[in-house]
């Protein structure tokens, strides 16, 4: 405990010490131009609607406009490095997702320093992913009827991912690991043709986001079993976690958080992350949030700065346990 203790203390020193490193003095007018946000994955997602919608909301804070740029490929690494490089003007920012703590001991070798080359503004929401089987297979209905079907047949029961290395593949590391069961990862490129396989019956489970899964749910083509997150779903209330459903101790939260590249006047980061979480706070923001299955968070920067490094030492630890390796 000690030495993690120590561990988050040296990180989140290091985010500080980078920050001021690179500072350089705010510009006094500031916004005094448009601004761009990265989105380093495809248009269409929970991302990529959480940016669009908060950048439409604190564009008009700012009183100028907000332009989202995608940058996808590489987990996200293409739209980091990208930003990693940009001046610390504070006129360009990026959403990202748990591959922030999750790309450097999967890849190995990055284009930035995910700790040292970003100033830390406001964790946004949570889009809980949800444990979900093909409602046909009748003997799993529960967490523990899984653990138990995993348990009598090692490595035959499957689940599909959005690929290696996505939040999806990691909750199900984290499960199997938990659990002490070996179940077989079938890897798509996507969400959607893994949904689809599982709605065919090809693979038999899969933690996917509430966005996706929801609908299916509501259908009744597929069940769900427990939801990722320590908290139950606003958009899946009746849905017990994983953890109350017969793994104590599971928890996989994916997160979205907003960064300014390191150096970043903090005055600037103090405006922007005021923009964000007051967009936040908005009713109809509120709505579009629920809409996608995501909870709402906002923190300030040193509190992001400090999950950060939370997050990068715990999924360092369970990613070298499990030998996952993308490079």
């Amino acid at each position: 405990m000690k030495n993690a203790v120590l561990t988050l203390l040296a990180a989140v020193s290091a985010i500080a010490a980078s920050a001021g490193a690179h500072a350089q003095q705010a510009e006094p007018n500031w916004p005094s131009k448009p601004l761009r946000w990265i989105v380093p994955f495809p248009p269409g997602g929970a991302m990529d609607a959480i940016a669009r919608t908060l950048g439409d909301k604190a564009s008009k804070t700012l009183g100028q406009a907000i332009v989202i740029e995608n940058k996808p490929g590489a987990g996200g690494n293409i739209g980091a490095e990208f930003v990693a490089k940009q001046p610390a003007d504070g006129y360009t920012l990026m959403i990202t997702s748990i591959g922030m703590a999750t790309n450097k001991p999967l890849y190995g070798k990055l284009g930035y320093d995910p700790l040292k080359d970003f100033a830390p503004v406001s964790l946004l929401a949570v889009v809980p992913n949800v444990l979900v089987t093909n409602s046909t297979l009748p003997d799993i209905r529960t967490v523990s009827d899984l653990v138990a079907a995993a348990k009598k047949s090692p490595g035959k029961l499957s689940y599909a991912s959005a690929g290696n290395g996505t939040s999806i593949h990691l909750a199900g590391e984290k499960f199997t690991s938990l659990a002490g069961v070996d179940l077989l990862h079938v890897p798509y490129k996507g969400s959607g043709p893994a949904v689809s396989d599982l709605l065919g019956g090809q693979v038999n489970i899969m933690f996917d986001s509430v966005t996706s899964a929801k609908p299916h749910i509501v259908s009744g083509k597929l069940r769900a079993l427990g939801v990722t997150t320590a908290r139950r779903s606003s958009a899946l209330p009746d849905v017990p976690t994983i953890a109350e459903a017969g793994l104590p101790g599971y928890e996989v939260a994916p997160w979205f958080g907003v960064f300014m590249p390191a150096g970043t006047p903090r005055p600037i980061v103090d405006k922007m992350h005021a923009a964000l979480t007051g967009a936040m706070k908005q009713p109809d923001v509120q709505a579009r949030f629920q809409n996608i299955g995501a909870e709402p968070i906002g923190s300030t920067p040193d509190e992001l700065g400090a999950h950060l490094a939370r997050e990068s030492a715990r999924w360092s630890k369970l990613i070298s346990e499990r030998g996952i390796r993308l490079d």
